[in-house]
């Protein structure tokens, strides 16, 4: 893990012109089958799957929060956390980035550690901070699983890291010997 951390690029974050929405749409139907990607993901990453009717609608079904390390039944206690949170994306280079990229990245469905089916108070507690101010605080137990997933997804996209958040990876690859970091291209 040391070395791909050691390929981040270092830069002053900032969020200036940040809007959610409209810097990142909404979740979208890619494949047109009627489920948008939150529903992809919570169909993906259900440990009993649920039961879909209609246009996508889920009810019933279970799922494993690896965030604080418990089981959520039905998908209405679920977010889909973006793991390098969408304002932290942009923070971090995709405020260059054209719409469709932003939009492609928050709805990115090819690499399973980007969009993570977890408890949504866990979500909200993370909100749209990095590994220096929350470092999966419910479970000790997944931080160097959580350093390694966060470290590929920058590269992925090849987002900027500010200094504290490298002085932050460094250490907890340091504490995380023998952590691999695989990176799978993006289009």
């Amino acid at each position: 893990m040391s070395e791909a951390v050691a390929q981040l690029p270092v830069a002053a974050e900032d969020r200036t012109g940040y809007d959610r929405e409209q810097s990142f749409g909404g979740w979208i139907d890619a494949d047109r089958d009627g489920c948008n990607t939150r529903m992809e993901v919570l169909l993906e990453e259900a440990v009993e799957p649920p039961t879909v009717t209609g246009r996508c609608t889920l009810s019933g079904g279970r799922w494993y929060s690896w965030y604080d390390n418990t089981l959520i039944d039905g998908p209405r206690g679920i977010d889909i956390d973006h793991l390098v949170p969408l304002a932290e994306a942009w923070d971090s280079g995709a405020s260059a980035w054209t719409r469709q990229r932003r939009v492609t990245y928050a709805n990115y469905l090819d690499d399973p550690r980007h969009l993570e089916a977890v408890n949504a108070r866990s979500n909200r507690q993370k909100a749209d901070q990095d590994p220096t101010t929350w470092l999966v605080p419910d479970n000790p137990a997944e931080r160097c699983h959580y350093l390694a997933n966060w470290t590929a997804v920058k590269l992925q996209w090849d987002l900027t890291v500010d200094p504290a958040e490298q002085d932050t990876l460094t250490s907890g690859a340091a504490e995380c010997p023998g952590t691999e970091v695989n990176v799978s291209p993006v289009p």
